[in-house]
């Protein structure tokens, strides 16, 4: 049975897009069925980082929600990341889909102007798992709490929160957290992104935990490495022994309920 697992940031640029890219490509070298849906519609981008050409796309999630396509002819298959010549890990058996949202300006003037039927989108969310035969659909959503994200959040099996070590972000969570709460979450998890590696990540997972009563999965340190990439590629799949990739393996295994994957320092289990 597929779960589904929303991916939430209060405010933008926590790395949130990059964050699900690598959770995904992580858990589909798990041997899992993983779908990535980007309902970000007014600043769409995550599939950037899997090297698909918006000039390309056919067809897109507002296609969809508008009633131009079902959902399925909008899905693309990005599992070619996964095997390329370059990686050292080739062993994958698990598929990797994307459906990516418009990134053409008239389109997103559209979503501001029009919105579009939330309903819609919930039916095509069910229907596009039996489809894809997933294990699990990894929404990337728009930050701030809307009524497309609220949909997301109450139908999560799953929610993972991302903030970064900011006093902007540590009140707009507790915001988020209540609502997750109050629309009775199964699971929660938190996840703290771009921290500086000199602090003290055992004293700033106690401290988030502490304040929101709520799991670290993991702390994210801020990387060089992963910055000069640019969101060009999946940093996990080329560096996976170094301390960012190591740490979403960490989130990853919490997300499966997998201990047997590899922990990081700041991916402690909980």
């Amino acid at each position: 049975m597929c779960k589904i697992v929303s991916v939430h940031s209060f405010r933008g640029g926590t790395g949130k897009s990059n964050l699900i890219a690598n959770l995904a490509a992580t858990m589909a070298m798990q041997n899992k069925n993983i779908g990535i849906i980007d309902t970000d519609i007014q600043s769409p981008g995550i599939h950037v980082i899997f090297g698909l050409d918006e000039d390309k796309m056919d067809r897109s999630l507002n296609d969809y929600l508008w009633g131009n396509c079902q959902l399925k002819d909008a899905v693309y298959d990005v599992g070619n990341v996964l095997e390329t010549p370059e990686r050292k890990t080739t062993n994958a058996n698990g598929n990797l889909y994307l459906i990516p949202s418009s990134i053409k300006a008239g389109e997103i003037a559209r979503v501001l102007r029009e919105g579009y039927d939330v309903g819609r989108l919930n039916d095509g969310l069910q229907e596009i798992i039996g489809t894809l035969n997933l294990d699990y659909l990894l929404i990337d959503t728009h930050p701030g709490l809307n009524e497309e994200t609220l949909l997301s959040i109450a139908i999560s099996d799953v929610l993972v929160v991302i903030l970064r070590p900011d006093r902007q972000d540590f009140q707009g969570t507790a915001v988020t957290v209540d609502v997750a709460r109050k629309l009775q979450v199964p699971k929660m998890l938190l996840v703290v992104n771009k921290a500086l590696p000199s602090l003290d990540f055992d004293k700033l997972r106690q401290k988030v935990e502490k304040t929101y009563k709520t799991p670290v999965a993991g702390i994210v340190p801020l990387s060089e490495e992963l910055v000069e990439l640019a969101s060009s590629d999946i940093f996990c799949l080329d560096y996976p022994e170094h301390p960012f990739s190591q740490t979403v393996t960490g989130i990853a295994s919490e997300i499966l309920g997998d201990r047997a994957m590899v922990l990081t320092p700041g991916a402690k289990a909980s």
